[in-house]
């Protein structure tokens, strides 16, 4: 039952977050950076997606969430998070789980639609989060999906908590897009696709997220301008003044897809 009429109209944007502890998050980034900045580097992560949750909000009726994990770390993500942003308590431990479990207790919270975002897109831009919301807004029954470059999907919107979508899909896998797209069909549910973005969670896309911030370039297909994401952006100036650019692949790791 939806328990607050102040939300109705309201997009809940939730990151699924694990705490960045050294050696837990960011591991396929071990090399080329160590586990220590690895996590601090997801620490920036969360920070810049929640002040984008901000901006969002600052433009329709939105209100940012961290759907954090695991059980118990909430006051890691306290000093982490952009101001006004809520935190969402875990329930049982598993990508799908934690998927339909966010998306049900935001909307029976009382928000009228809810859009859960990967925590490795920290320059995911803040006009692909609108549309998310805008898109949910219309009548009418749907999914919305932005689609990873990698076969996955950085953001699942949805406007009721449909299980199925998140039963039996091969999480960490290119079939994770096919499959949702496949449920969603068996639903007759509506599908609303955004643009191709990218997950930064190995050598290659941690040198597209360098070229980015750093030089300004991106990967051509990535169409719209990705967001500042400051933090992220101010700890790799930090990296690069003390190791030096060709350490982190700047411009190797980037060679071939930035213009």
């Amino acid at each position: 039952m939806r328990t607050s009429s102040a939300r109705a109209a309201v997009c809940a944007f939730a990151v699924m977050a694990k705490a960045p502890r050294r050696g837990e998050v960011k591991t396929r980034l071990v090399p080329p950076l160590e586990a220590d900045q690895a996590a601090f580097l997801s620490g920036c992560f969360i920070k810049d997606i929640t002040a984008n949750f901000a901006a969002v909000a600052r433009l329709l009726p939105a209100q940012g969430y961290v759907a954090y994990s695991p059980p118990g770390t909430e006051a890691v993500f306290r000093d982490l998070v952009a101001p006004g942003t809520r935190l969402l308590p875990p329930r049982r431990i598993g990508l799908g789980y934690s998927l339909f479990h966010a998306t049900e207790d935001l909307i029976a919270a009382g928000y009228d639609s809810a859009c859960l975002v990967n925590a490795d897109s920290p320059t995911l831009p803040t006009s692909v989060l609108v549309q998310a919301a805008e898109a949910l807004r219309a009548p009418g029954d749907r999914v919305v999906l932005g689609p990873a470059i990698d076969g996955g999907y950085y953001l699942i919107g949805l406007k009721h908590p449909h299980k199925l979508l998140f039963e039996d899909i091969s999480w960490s896998t290119e079939q994770v897009l096919r499959q949702t797209l496949d449920r969603a069909a068996s639903l007759a549910l509506e599908v609303v696709t955004l643009p191709t973005w990218y997950d930064v969670d190995d050598a290659t896309s941690f040198g597209w997220l360098c070229a980015e911030l750093l030089a300004g370039q991106r990967p051509s297909q990535f169409v719209p301008t990705g967001y500042a994401a400051a933090h992220t952006a101010e700890y790799l100036r930090g990296l690069v003044a003390r190791d030096g650019g060709p350490s982190f692949g700047i411009p190797p790791f980037a060679a071939g897809f930035v213009q």
